[in-house]
């Protein structure tokens, strides 16, 4: 694919929209891959580690997406994190409960990204973020973008697991 090299300046996407694109691509190509999940498939656990469960991606992505941390390393104020209903997405109902909270999280981590500007961006985090505080607004949003394609896309592999009826390895013995 050859890429135009000769683009005025001012026409030049920014980079933050570029960020947002990423990340609403990504989420669409996730709820699509998730449509239709069933109760025996969110409770599905290939191997004895709850780390490898559709249950534990959707969580972590939840809690990622949501962390107060968020708009402070961002640069925007801070905000508190909405829970799912005061529990772990990991402990909620069935599928469709916890996909709802993600996609409240998502909503919250897009809105976040959507105020900040690419000078914004560019500046570094600051003491807010401890050792990472040097490090540049865009590296954060990038780690967060990182994490949302890596385990959406795990997650998608997880079912296709299940419908490729791969059943729960054995459990270790008891100690």
């Amino acid at each position: 694919m050859d890429l135009p090299t000769d683009l005025p300046a001012e026409s030049a996407q920014p980079e933050r929209d570029d960020l947002l694109e990423l990340c609403t691509h990504s989420w669409e190509r996730f709820r699509t891959r998730m449509a239709g999940l069933t109760e025996p498939e969110w409770r599905w656990q290939p191997t004895a580690d709850g780390r490898l469960t559709l249950r534990w991606r959707v969580a972590h992505l939840t809690a990622l997406l949501d962390e107060e941390r968020n708009g402070p390393w961002l640069g925007l104020p801070a905000e508190p994190a909405a829970p799912a209903g005061g529990r772990p997405v990991e402990d909620a109902l069935g599928p469709a409960e916890a996909l709802a909270a993600a996609d409240a999280a998502f909503a919250r981590w897009r809105g976040r990204l959507a105020a900040t500007t690419d000078a914004s961006l560019a500046t570094p985090i600051g003491p807010a973020a401890g050792r990472y505080g040097a490090a540049r607004r865009r590296s954060f949003a990038l780690h967060v973008v990182d994490e949302l394609i890596h385990h959406t896309a795990e997650a998608a592999l997880l079912r296709d697991l299940y419908a490729g009826g791969v059943p729960p390895a054995a459990r270790p013995p008891s100690r």
